[in-house]
């Protein structure tokens, strides 16, 4: 495998990634936050294709539904909470909370790289450096994640609190059209 296809392959891989964390950067993330979730979606691209590989694809399509399922239903309720906490700033601080919990980024990190798991499995039949892939992967995916978060708290905090009601209607959104 080329570098270049190497390097589409990992933006394509890091783009839902990067689509949900722009939502979740609008909510006003601090930087702790913004590191935690970029290091976990890291982590899930590194180890996805490398379970992938492993356990074949078998498993991989039965996981694959049941993690796009639990990401989308999660999408939905990170969305519902940000654009309730629009109406209720209150409820602000608790969803801030929700982006940090283990929980929630488990959940985050495996349903934005599940792709990679199958995709683990492709790279194994092609004789590929699944360890070195598996790297580029991950970095593109964190690095996309980074960006995403970013982008989105500038954007929040030039819209101000209706970021936070545009944020949740994007995660809500994207959640939707999982299922779909």
């Amino acid at each position: 495998m080329t570098l270049g296809t190497l390097m589409a392959l990992a933006v394509a891989l890091g783009t839902d990634a990067f689509s949900i964390c722009l939502g979740i950067g609008m909510t006003s993330v601090v930087r702790r936050q913004i590191v935690i979730i970029s290091l976990t979606v890291l982590a899930f691209h590194i180890a996805m294709p490398l379970i992938g590989w492993y356990i074949g694809e078998l498993v991989g399509s039965l996981l694959g539904r049941a993690a796009a399922i639990a990401g989308a239903l999660l999408l939905i309720y990170l969305g519902i909470r940000m654009i309730r906490s629009y109406w209720r700033p209150d409820d602000h601080d608790q969803f801030k909370i929700l982006l940090l919990n283990s929980w929630g980024l488990l959940v985050l990190g495996a349903s934005v790289s599940m792709d990679a798991l199958s995709v683990g499995f492709t790279l194994g039949t092609r004789q590929a450096d699944l360890l070195m892939t598996a790297l580029v992967i991950g970095v593109v995916a964190g690095l996309m994640t980074l960006a995403g978060l970013l982008l989105g708290r500038y954007v929040g905090r030039r819209t101000g609190e209706k970021a936070v009601l545009l944020g949740g209607v994007i995660l809500a959104v994207i959640g939707i059209r999982l299922f779909f």
